[in-house]
């Protein structure tokens, strides 16, 4: 469904869809599954790290970030907004189910968990895998176990015994919080903590598995030994950047 190289379709024009983004981010991961889910063909243009390309300057100038999406040359930035778009853009792509709930009050509480996710986890990864200064990675372990066991509650209430917090597929809060499951898997590594645990969050782990075998996520979420290589490798890209001339 994607393409990480070709810069024109066989009629010389760019894709329709164009992702600029990284292998390693989550928050890249939330648009790729997206348009799996939708069944939408694009194309991934990889941003290097450390740097950042004419084309996120230009079509990102707010926050020089990504993910943004090309579609058809207009750009949408931010993940969560992004995944928003996807799913109003191509609301009945291919039968594709909605990501978002139609309920107004199930689309708010999923909205509410999923700033919720946003508010917890991309700092207790940072730490935990040694990129914030000072961080004290005991305490973002306890913080990211606590969020996990109130995700464990949210998990039940929102999923109605269901196998994804959308009921019987993907939706936005699992794609909110899934897009983290690499990173997560990482630190464990990298900390030596347990934060998935079948015994605290049982739901949550047996969901996690579920999750990452999707076929819209499957070729989309990194291995996690391929992540803590990246995390060694970024550290001595820091370390020679900054150390002295």
């Amino acid at each position: 469904m994607s393409s990480s190289s070709m810069s024109a379709n066989i009629s010389g024009e760019p894709p329709a869809v164009r992702v600029l983004g990284s292998w390693a981010s989550p928050f890249v991961h939330r648009v790729l599954v997206a348009l799996n889910l939708k069944g939408v063909e694009h194309e991934v243009l990889q941003e290097t790290v450390g740097k950042k390309s004419e084309l996120l300057l230009r079509y990102n100038p707010v926050h020089k970030k990504i993910p943004v999406l090309l579609h058809h040359g207009k750009p949408i930035a931010e993940s969560l907004v992004i995944v928003e778009y996807i799913d109003e853009a191509w609301a009945s792509s291919n039968g594709a189910p909605a990501i978002l709930p139609r309920d107004p009050y199930r689309r708010a509480v999923e909205r509410f968990w999923a700033h919720y996710v946003d508010d917890k986890f991309p700092q207790g990864i940072r730490v935990l895998r040694g990129s914030e200064a000072g961080g004290d990675k005991n305490k973002a372990a306890e913080e990211m176990s606590a969020a996990l066991q109130h995700l464990e509650e949210a998990f039940a209430r929102c999923s109605q015994g269901k196998h994804y917090f959308g009921g019987d597929s993907i939706g936005y809060l699992d794609i909110a919080l899934g897009s983290h499951l690499g990173w997560v898997r990482a630190v464990e590594k990298i900390a030596g903590v347990q934060l998935l645990d079948d015994a605290k969050v049982p739901n949550l782990a047996a969901w996690a598995d579920r999750f990452c075998a999707h076929p819209a996520v499957v070729d989309v979420m990194p291995d996690a030994d391929k992540l803590v290589q990246f995390t060694v490798e970024h550290a001595a890209l820091l370390k020679a950047v900054n150390a002295p001339k």
